[in-house]
């Protein structure tokens, strides 16, 4: 067990008359190896879970372990956990500051006291893991392309040796390809690297396709956790909390409503593919 909320509350400007919930009664576990998406709309409470995770915000109320170990014990070791819990901010340039892209990815195990060549030694590592070479290393991260800019700031966690990933909207403001390339990457690191994946998105259809297990959050509480098709089959609900299903599942609903008999958990345009190539061939047999 890798991560584990209890009964976990936040409250924005409490005792004030601004006082807000940003988490209510959220229990989660979030167990190693796992691939987990987690959407909901501006202001469910996403972005605030997650910095919850390693530390950055503390719980007006419950508790958060670590495997098994609550980070709230006195004596315990925030900066220890976030070298085991990684978080990629939604803006790379809130990461990025030193001059030159090696120096940045340098700076985390750097932190950590680390002999210079084992320093150097993860960052050259992070960076071939992100896909970018030595031609790389003595530019400008802010003369980088957006895409390439978030390469950067994860290859700057990734230094750190981490077990957790966290990634808040890491495909922001990209094009499709940007995108897709982005997700290939954590795809990959979650296979390849054996990480646990936490990816922050607005994207029904980036969800469906990567991840394993769907956790939804509307107004500080959570409110479906299960398999992206279990949690898509609530879409009229994730309307409701201003969220959709991915657009194919529209698409199969229609065709389902004019007497098709396709599968209503298609999630993907290839599983709609597929299945409508097999329909097409029962019949002309």
């Amino acid at each position: 067990m890798a991560i584990e909320l209890k009964n976990v509350n936040h409250i924005y400007g409490q005792g004030t008359i601004f006082e807000q919930y940003a988490l209510k009664n959220v229990d989660l576990t979030i167990d190693d190896g796992e691939f987990i998406g987690l959407i909901g709309h501006t202001g469910s409470g996403k972005s605030t879970l997650i910095q919850h995770l390693n530390g950055l915000l503390k719980a007006t109320e419950g508790d958060i372990l670590y495997n098994g170990e609550s980070i709230y014990r006195e004596g315990y070791s925030l900066r220890d956990l976030r070298s085991h819990v990684g978080l990629v901010f939604q803006y790379p340039e809130h990461q990025l500051f030193e001059v030159d892209v090696f120096t940045d990815v340098c700076f985390g195990p750097k932190n950590l006291n680390l002999p210079d060549e084992e320093i150097k030694k993860r960052a050259a590592e992070a960076l071939s893991m992100v896909g970018l070479d030595e031609s790389f290393y003595k530019q400008s991260p802010f003369e980088l392309s957006g895409g390439q800019k978030r390469r950067v700031a994860i290859a700057g966690v990734l230094a750190m040796k981490p077990e957790v990933l966290v990634l808040d909207e890491p495909t922001a403001g990209l094009d499709p390809r940007g995108r897709d390339e982005i997700l290939g990457l954590v795809s990959d690191l979650h296979e390849k690297q054996g990480l646990t994946v936490v990816l922050v998105s607005h994207s029904m259809e980036d969800v469906a396709r990567y991840v394993s297990r769907l956790v939804v959050m509307n107004h500080g509480e959570k409110v479906f956790d299960g398999t992206p098709r279990e949690v898509f089959r609530h879409y009229r609900e994730l309307e409701k909390i201003g969220l959709a299903a991915p657009q194919i599942t529209y698409a199969v609903h229609a065709l389902r409503e004019r007497g098709i008999a396709v599968d209503e958990d298609i999630m993907t345009v290839e599983e709609a593919r597929d299945a409508l190539l097999a329909l097409w061939k029962e019949k002309t047999c």
